[in-house]
């Protein structure tokens, strides 16, 4: 009596595991696997382990690859819908952000060159004019950002800023021919740029016209520029826009059809306030930071990034 109530409990559970089994695969309806008389789904969908119960087999499993499948393909599709997406809102920015300049007006340091080794051992050479020990490299560097910007000296000079600015200018002039490096590409984007717009080189150096044209003319790109502007042709050099309003006229261009990019506060300031547009060059001493803070029209990594925006 036992045994014959064991196969009939064993034979339900069959009975109720086949017609799980064919509900998940979509088969007949519930109602048409009542009515046969043979538990034969069990036999498909299942398989006895032992004597104590039942594992899934093959079929089961690939009803599971087969949704696994799906959601995996339904996941791809999504990430190359946003994919698509990302790429057009990348494509429809560029676009909103591409210039037609006629005159463009560049800075020299951290823009076309790399000053930074100037900029290091020049300051190293006035501490040690001085007698006094040279602060870290980040505290050197600061000096020049701060020169541009006309902020005090006295917390890194310890109060000596009057003597040591004569020793601070003189080598740096000294030593620029020698440690000062054209960044990588600028020659072949200034060639690409000459093409469409005219170039002016602003540059707040306070030295005469002559010693950058032959810095130019030691890196082989004096050809791209129609004007050259330093710190001795303005009576007020950037941030003021007075360098801009000259330079705009030597081109003979309007200044609503300029931009002027550059690696500081000071260059985004000038074109601002002359009324070109702004672009900011993270190749110099500032921050990506310090100069959004100016709000410039448009941020790339350096110069080479601008042809894509130029038309």
């Amino acid at each position: 009596m036992r045994e014959g109530s064991g196969r009939a409990t064993n034979a339900s559970a069959m009975l109720v595991l086949g017609i799980a089994c064919d509900a998940f695969h979509n088969q007949p309806s519930i109602e048409n696997k009542l009515g046969t008389q043979k538990a034969t789904a069990p036999k498909a969908c299942w398989k006895k382990k032992g004597i104590r119960g039942f594992s899934a087999t093959t079929p089961i499993k690939k009803a599971l690859n087969r949704q696994w499948r799906h959601n995996l393909q339904k996941t791809q599709n999504t990430e190359e819908r946003l994919r698509n997406k990302n790429n057009h809102i990348k494509a429809t920015k560029m676009q909103q952000n591409r210039f037609k300049a006629k005159g463009i007006f560049l800075d020299l340091d951290g823009t076309i060159v790399d000053s930074t080794g100037a900029y290091i051992e020049a300051a190293q050479t006035a501490f040690h004019a001085l007698k006094m020990q040279p602060p870290q490299t980040s505290v050197l560097l600061e000096i020049p950002k701060r020169m541009e910007q006309h902020l005090t000296l006295d917390d890194i000079t310890e109060g000596c800023t009057a003597k040591f600015m004569p020793i601070y200018l003189g080598a740096f002039r000294s030593i620029t021919e020698r440690k000062t490096q054209l960044l990588p590409n600028v020659s072949a984007t200034l060639a690409t740029l000459s093409q469409r717009s005219k170039l002016a080189l602003i540059t707040m150096r306070h030295v005469p016209n002559q010693v950058i044209q032959k810095e130019l003319d030691y890196f082989g790109i004096a050809q791209y520029f129609t004007h050259v502007a330093t710190g001795l042709d303005t009576a007020k050099p950037k941030p003021a826009p007075e360098a801009l309003i000259r330079c705009r006229e030597a081109l003979g261009v309007d200044m609503c059809d300029c931009l002027i990019a550059g690696d500081s506060v000071s260059d985004m300031r000038a074109g601002k306030a002359a009324g070109a547009k702004t672009v900011a060059l993270l190749s110099g001493l500032y921050r990506r930071e310090e100069l959004e803070q100016e709000q410039p029209d448009l941020v790339l990594p350096d110069l080479t990034a601008l042809p894509e925006h130029v038309e």
